[in-house]
């Protein structure tokens, strides 16, 4: 353990073990930080999965048999990195990922460094939600358009994204909240929030209270999180 954090941690198990809950230095001292460290994993990686998951997602749309330029080879080609992708464990991904992360941010720990496996990981996962989202999108409007001469680009943005909006922002959803699960684990391997924190000092340093706490929060972020997610998607959904 770090030996400036030695004291702090003698600290707070004496207060644990008076049974004195939640007034703990870890948690006044600590908790903030590690908050602020889980939100900004989980909201830089998820914006940055959206938005080339979309992409990849109205890739594999457009090279696909129903889309408007098939391309088999080049839809295999994209589908077969959208299933490495997703098949591959996130813990394991971390690991295999470090000599990229530490070209990216400069290091290989720190939540700025976890933002790079969370963005590789989540992009296929969310790429193929997309995909079946916009391929549920009635073909009937998408002909309805072509016969009033739409362009590709009007038929991608105008039609098929603009009609399963609402499904597109639930995916959404879901794949910030997997990010929020995986930000936690990567604390196991020194990625910083809370999951460092009720690692490493709620299960290692027996620190019951802040286990406790920390999973609250999580449970919390999570609610607010699909609350958010619940009102947009209803908010666009004009059907």
């Amino acid at each position: 353990m770090n030996p400036i954090l030695l004291p702090l941690t003698q600290a707070a198990s004496a207060s644990s073990e008076d049974g004195t809950w939640f007034n703990n230095t870890i948690i006044h001292d600590l908790l903030g930080t590690s908050i602020f460290e889980t939100l900004a994993m989980t909201f830089v990686s998820g914006a940055l999965t959206i938005v080339f998951g979309l992409l990849l997602g109205l890739a594999l749309v457009n090279t696909g048999q129903r889309g408007q330029r098939p391309n088999p080879p080049l839809y295999w080609v994209l589908s077969q990195i959208v299933n490495i992708g997703r098949s591959m464990p996130f813990i394991i991904l971390i690991i295999a990922l470090i000599s990229v992360t530490r070209l990216i941010v400069g290091s290989s720990t720190g939540w700025q460094a976890v933002c790079v496996p969370l963005t590789i990981g989540a992009i296929p996962f969310y790429a193929r939600l997309v995909e079946t989202a916009i391929n549920d999108v009635d073909r009937g409007k998408v002909e309805a358009a072509l016969m009033m001469g739409a362009s590709d680009r009007q038929i991608i943005w105008g039609v098929l994204v603009r009609e399963a909006l609402p499904i597109l922002i639930q995916s959404g959803t879901v794949t910030i909240i997997t990010l929020l699960g995986y930000s936690a684990m990567a604390g196991a391997v020194g990625g910083g929030g809370l999951g460092d924190l009720a690692i490493t000092y709620g299960h290692n340093s027996n620190m019951v209270d802040v286990v406790v706490i920390t999973v609250v929060i999580i449970a919390v972020i999570v609610g607010i999180i699909q609350l958010i997610g619940d009102m947009l998607s209803r908010l666009v959904d004009h059907r």
